[in-house]
């Protein structure tokens, strides 16, 4: 924190470091508030992929420190004067301050900014790529991906009461908790269950819990995703009275399982619930699922969302939880008199508490906006060319390794 006063309390701000700039440069402008970004370039390849190997030297570096302030001299450098990027700039700055670091001198403080949180984030690598963890993913892949069409076409053949049970022995686990309710008896409603959204398969391993084939909301999943479900899928409109009748005539059916966060979010906090589900019936089952895997994330934002689920059964050692939580009570319904966005909001409160999560008003466009610049919606038209749609579906998945 005495760092971040000094550094906060200055009116341009500049980071060194020999990282690369480009993984660097986002968090450091974008949270720290830095004006510029002085690091080392990655060099590329005529395919516009990165080696790994880096660029330039530290002396051009250094030499980019004096073009950014040309005459002007920088006031103060915060650094190591013999590690790190210190050796770089310090001897160029006024002033330098070393660790540890004091705001005892009397530098103008009145304006101190906070730093912006880092709330969302993407990628599929769940471990930091380290030398050795590098390696031994990339040394894993060509047996996850094997490992995963197993478990893929397992899931499929096996009827749904046999996937919990033998998931372990594909080094898979499914941990269920608390008591789930029975179908739903002919002529009556069925039950909505209303579920964090954590992965593209949480309707799938709920259904595989419960041992029937549970019918779940969509909002914008690929079209391949719906082709390869194992349970039917009810796509949703986005225009509110249309998806009402929608889920109302499913309910007249049967179950349904509905995620009101409307996207998936991997940080321990739930997204905003839209108070929809809560208009529509008030026989609620809350269910809280989570998911632990190794190395690879099984959700994403700018890459293929057909892959996620081939990601998630890539891992080692993929493992679900399930909580079922009691049915609502009626007076913690809307038939007592209550409001929509009031039961959506006892919903997520409650899941989050079973979860130790954070209850957030961010939303799905909050997400997508901030990791990939739109609202997070499929477009299913396309006048591309089958090449042209291999073409992008490659690079998505060639995306998708890239460090974000």
């Amino acid at each position: 924190m005495e760092a971040w006063r000094i550094f906060s309390s200055y009116d341009k701000r500049v980071v060194v470091t020999k990282t690369p700039r480009i993984i660097v440069e986002r968090f450091v402008k974008e949270h720290l508030r830095a004006d510029d970004v002085i690091g080392s370039e990655l060099s590329e390849n005529r395919f516009g992929l990165a080696t790994g190997f880096i660029q330039d030297d530290f002396d051009s570096i250094t030499r980019r420190i004096g073009a950014l302030f040309g005459d002007e001299q920088p006031n103060l450098g915060l650094g190591r004067p013999q590690f790190g990027s210190g050796p770089l700039f310090l001897s160029l700055c006024k002033e330098e301050q070393h660790p540890p670091f004091t705001t005892a001198k009397k530098h103008d403080l009145h304006h101190i900014i906070r730093p912006l949180p880092v709330i969302f984030h993407d990628g599929r690598l769940a471990k930091s790529p380290t030398p050795s963890a590098a390696l031994l993913i990339l040394l894993w892949i060509p047996l996850g991906i094997v490992l995963a069409t197993i478990r893929i076409l397992v899931g499929l053949v096996l009827p749904m009461w046999a996937i919990p049970r033998m998931a372990p022995v594909f080094g898979g686990k499914v941990v269920v908790k608390g008591t789930p309710p029975p179908p739903a008896s002919p002529g009556s409603s069925g039950v909505l269950f209303v579920c964090t959204h954590r992965t593209l398969m949480d309707p799938v391993v709920l259904s595989s819990v419960l041992h029937r084939r549970i019918p779940a909301v969509t909002y914008s999943i690929s079209r391949l995703s719906e082709i390869l479900s194992p349970i039917p899928t009810v796509r949703l409109t986005r225009i509110r009275d249309v998806d009402a009748q929608k889920i109302k005539r499913q309910l007249e059916k049967g179950d349904l399982v509905v995620c009101p966060e409307g996207t998936t979010c991997r940080e321990p906090f739930l997204l905003r619930f839209s108070g929809l589900f809560a208009e529509l019936t008030d026989r609620i089952v809350p269910v809280a699922m989570n998911y632990r895997v190794g190395f690879f994330h099984a959700t994403t934002a700018r890459g293929w969302k057909a892959m996620d689920p081939i990601f998630f059964f890539m891992n080692p050692r993929p493992i679900y939880e399930v909580t079922f939580l009691n049915q609502l009570p009626v007076e913690a319904t809307c038939s007592s008199g209550k409001s929509p966005h009031d039961v959506a909001n006892y919903v997520q409160r409650i899941l989050a508490a079973t979860l130790g999560f954070e209850c957030t008003n961010f939303t799905r466009k909050d997400k997508y906006r901030v990791l990939a610049g739109n609202d997070g919606i499929v477009s299913q038209t396309s006048n591309r060319t089958p090449a042209k749609e291999l073409i992008s579906i490659f690079k998505k998945i060639m995306g998708d390794f890239k460090l974000h």
